[in-house]
């Protein structure tokens, strides 16, 4: 839905003469015809309202349709194109940065830099900059783990890279595009560049978001590889290593980019805390499930999707020799998970150990009410269904709703279920998925580890 810009008067001549300073262009009053009043400057501008620019001072690079108050194009044309660079300025004409400009998502500024950029490839060399310290930061980590070979390499906003995620597993590299100012030709065949030099992979391949491309309105992009190391056979699915555990990947099926790499901390603490019985409802691919089975002889993984259970279950052959009784108490069920957990509260089956890691339940601030309510339920059937001294991991990836929610939530089943519960640990993404202090949508995951007595 397209906003109405409103119009106002700018500030006093101290602002203007500001951005004068800066080289930011002055900002006046624009001719009646052209629907603002912003004076014609040789690239585009948005001036935005003093909360967004309080916010973009405070350190996060989001500005919302909500908060443009004024938008000009450069002189001749009618528009701003999508995906765009565009200076931007407070309500006083003070200069802000530069951003990608968006004329489909809620989100209409992502900003790049605090700077005025100039040129296209002025933007192109920091983009080129970025993507090398942030490949390189986590191939830094990578040499420090043993029995993984798969990570996050770019995480947007987190690496100052809003709309570029690139995820490795093996010699396999998934790049995602996810805005108008990214989903070009330029930054594409950048990354490709980069990707290409640093990590020498088999194959790099682009796997677009439906989701985002209907958000941003993008056209989907060419489902051939975008580089492939020997021409003629690219190689889309291979099995990676994940704390010395493989597991299938496939280029072409699965959620996200096909794994969970966020949960890999998470998996090796679950591990550490886990004994006895197991049941890891929301399996997906086995992830928890087949690191408990490290130290469990029962193990039950559960899932409402069939075509990841089957994975699941190549994944399993694949590590029988170092699990518990060679996996051989390692069982998947096709379920949903509400509907599982009440029976078998009901039924009085009882866990040692139990892990809750479901979809993001809150999309929108809009679906928070019922996501709490959503976990709430889980969290009071599985605590039911704990023995004394059992282990509660249990996981939200909405960020829409903080850990101190979440948090309180757990808190209010454990009060229901009648059960005393020590919290024993506050997790969050893995380290290749950076938390920005400033930027709260980064620190999505949390993970509480918890004791029931």
């Amino acid at each position: 839905m397209q906003k109405t810009m409103r119009t106002r008067a700018l500030g006093n001549a101290g602002a203007q003469s500001t951005a004068q300073r800066k080289g930011a262009g002055t900002l006046s009053e624009r001719p009646a015809n052209t629907g603002s009043n912003l004076e014609p400057v040789p690239w585009p501008v948005a001036r935005i309202s003093r909360r967004a620019a309080n916010r973009v001072w405070a350190g996060h690079p989001w500005v919302y349709q909500s908060d443009v108050e004024d938008l000009v194009a450069e002189p001749g044309k009618e528009g701003i194109a999508p995906g765009s660079l565009i200076r931007v300025m407070d309500e006083r004409g003070a200069p802000l940065g530069t951003a990608m400009y968006s004329d489909a998502s809620l989100i209409s500024l992502r900003m790049v830099s605090l700077e005025l950029i100039g040129q296209r490839s002025e933007f192109l060399e920091l983009v080129r900059h970025r993507l090398r310290r942030a490949v390189q930061m986590r191939l830094d980590g990578l040499q420090k783990l043993r029995g993984t070979n798969a990570c996050r390499l770019v995480f947007g906003e987190a690496d100052e890279l809003p709309g570029i995620v690139a995820d490795r597993y093996g010699d396999l590299v998934i790049l995602q595009l996810l805005t108008q100012g990214t989903h070009v030709a330029d930054v594409r065949g950048l990354a490709v560049d980069v990707l290409r030099a640093m990590l020498e992979p088999e194959t790099i391949l682009e796997r677009p978001d439906a989701r985002i491309l209907e958000l941003e309105q993008m056209s989907a992009p060419s489902t051939e590889p975008l580089y492939v190391r020997n021409v003629g056979r690219p190689i889309l699915a291979t099995i990676f290593e994940l704390n010395g555990l493989r597991f299938h990947f496939d280029a072409n099926a699965g959620q996200k980019t096909g794994a969970f790499l966020d949960q890999r901390e998470n998996y090796m603490a679950a591990e550490s805390y886990a004994h006895g019985r197991a049941l890891d409802v929301c399996t997906y691919q086995g992830g928890f499930a087949l690191h408990l089975a490290r130290r469990c002889a029962q193990v039950t993984g559960v899932d409402a999707s069939r075509v990841a259970l089957e994975v699941a279950e190549k994944n399993l052959n694949e590590n029988r020799h170092q699990l518990s009784g060679q996996g051989s108490g390692v069982e998947w069920i096709e379920a949903n998970a509400f509907d599982l957990l009440r029976d078998w509260s009901d039924a009085g089956e009882m866990f040692d150990t139990i892990v809750l890691d479901p979809p993001a339940f809150a999309k929108s601030k809009r679906a928070v009410d019922g996501a709490l309510r959503g976990y709430k339920e889980m969290n009071l059937r599985a605590l039911k269904m704990l023995r004394a001294g059992g282990r509660l991991i249990t996981c939200s990836c909405s960020h829409h709703v903080p850990l101190v929610e979440f948090q309180a939530v757990v808190a209010v089943a454990a009060s229901d279920a009648g059960k005393r519960v020590r919290l024993l640990e506050t997790r969050g993404a893995a380290l290749d998925h950076p938390a920005i202090l400033t930027i709260p949508e980064t620190q999505y995951l949390k993970c509480l580890i918890c004791e029931v007595d």
